[in-house]
């Protein structure tokens, strides 16, 4: 079990603890958004059906986005729109109507990469506010500043950026900066890729990227076709494109000393296991380190709850110029240590909760809930009945079942269980 206590600080004023950057959560759908606010996000990136780097998303309907920004607000939340692809001609009529049906709209900024978009944005909402999406390759402080003069209020820097850079954008440039701090990388320059389109006739720059650099690759020499020959050969295969993860969890203090205003977490595609912890790690790391920055240390049971996810092994990037790993996680492919498995979604005042099944259930299961603050507890699953009381033995996807728990939980934790996983 995780150890969830935290040691004991003496605070230091509320005028001495330093400004915290903002953390930044993916939201692929409704059901993400409300578990990113419940972990500890401060502000929400999604995406409508269309013109987003993530169409294969869930995504929001023009009614769901408009309902997502008043769940989020209402709990001070922000939330940014993304309209960052890169459209062709024929596509500007529907991204002009798009923007026309979602004018109104609070926003609290709309995510963009190309000129044409951000032109089109401010015909159609000229005091909308509008943030530089990382598709637009910005790398260093001169572009940083061509984009401040073009009026765009916060920047999305490159992932290739090492720390010092980022902290000379934030000397010389008077605007918001933000970076990735965790998930996937891509194998081009800040996800500017052809593989898919090549590959698949998916534009990735249209949001439709298949993700052909986490494929198995081999060399086939041209005489002795169906001969395939590995460029590298590890114990689980060979891996040409394929990245690792990026983790930058345990240099937080020098990333907040660049003065960078966001902390974004990649993952719109990814699952509610994935996005509930990597928010409630980061949160925590981001709080503790508030309380005490002289004091503070990056625990190993964050690390250790961010190998309980989907993942390819961690490294730090570019942060430092040549990547470092992270931990002793060095697979490329995808692992995990715990399924999720189902969510609360309501609990009586007794304990009894109503947890809605995602994955099969059975009695016997040793399960954990999760909760915001790094709050975990487990149970050996001894009991369980459906919405009408009756008895199970196992439960199925997509069904609800009651549970009476010993322990205190909240709408909308997470129940997992530990089950390792290549895949």
């Amino acid at each position: 079990m995780i150890n969830t206590t935290s040691p004991s600080v003496d605070r230091p004023p509320e005028a001495l603890r330093p400004k915290l950057p903002e953390l930044l959560a993916p939201a692929g759908n409704r059901e993400k958004l409300a578990l990113a606010i419940h972990y500890g996000a401060d502000a929400l990136y999604l995406g409508g059906k269309s013109f987003g780097l993530r169409n294969r998303a869930d995504n929001f309907t023009d009614d769901e986005l408009a309902e997502a920004v008043d769940y989020a607000h209402q709990r001070r939340k922000k939330v940014y729109l993304t309209v960052n692809w890169y459209p062709s001609g024929g596509d500007i009529p529907e991204l002009l109507c798009f923007l026309e049906k979602t004018a109104s709209i609070p926003f609290d900024a709309l995510i963009a990469a190309d000129p044409g978009v951000i032109d089109l944005i401010r015909q159609v909402t000229p005091d909308r506010t509008i943030h530089l999406s990382t598709q637009a390759n910005s790398t260093n402080w001169a572009a940083a500043r061509f984009w401040q003069r073009q009026g765009i209020s916060r920047i999305n820097l490159a992932r290739e950026m090492p720390l010092d850079e980022i902290r000379q954008v934030n000397q010389l440039v008077a605007m918001e900066t933000e970076i990735f701090v965790h998930g996937a990388l891509c194998i081009s320059q800040s996800g500017r890729c052809l593989l898919s389109s090549v590959m698949t006739g998916r534009n990735a720059n249209k949001g439709e990227c298949t993700h052909p650099c986490r494929w198995n690759y081999a060399i086939v020499e041209a005489s002795r076709p169906g001969e395939y020959f590995p460029v590298e050969e590890g114990e689980r295969g060979s891996f040409i494109f394929n990245s690792r993860d990026l983790c930058l969890l345990p240099y937080l203090p020098e990333i907040i000393a660049t003065g960078v205003t966001s902390l974004k977490i990649e993952g719109r595609m990814k699952g509610a296991n994935y996005v509930a912890s990597v928010v409630r790690v980061y949160r925590e790391a981001l709080d503790r380190y508030q309380d005490d920055p002289r004091r503070y240390v990056c625990k190993n049971e964050w690390l250790e709850e961010l190998t309980k996810i989907s993942h390819r092994g961690y490294t730090t990037g570019f942060l430092f110029g040549t990547p470092r790993d992270v931990g002793v996680e060095l697979d490329s492919r995808y692992v995990r240590s715990h399924d999720f498995v189902g969510m609360v979604e309501s609990v009586t005042d007794d304990g009894v909760a109503t947890v809605g099944v995602r994955n099969r259930i059975l009695i016997g299961d040793k399960l954990e809930v999760i909760g915001p603050r790094m709050t975990a507890s487990t149970l050996t699953l001894e009991t369980m009945t459906s919405q009408e009381g009756l008895p199970l033995s196992v439960a199925h996807p997509n069904s609800r079942i009651k549970v009476a728990l010993p322990f205190s939980v909240q709408e909308n934790d997470l129940v997992r269980r530990e089950s390792t996983k290549i895949l």
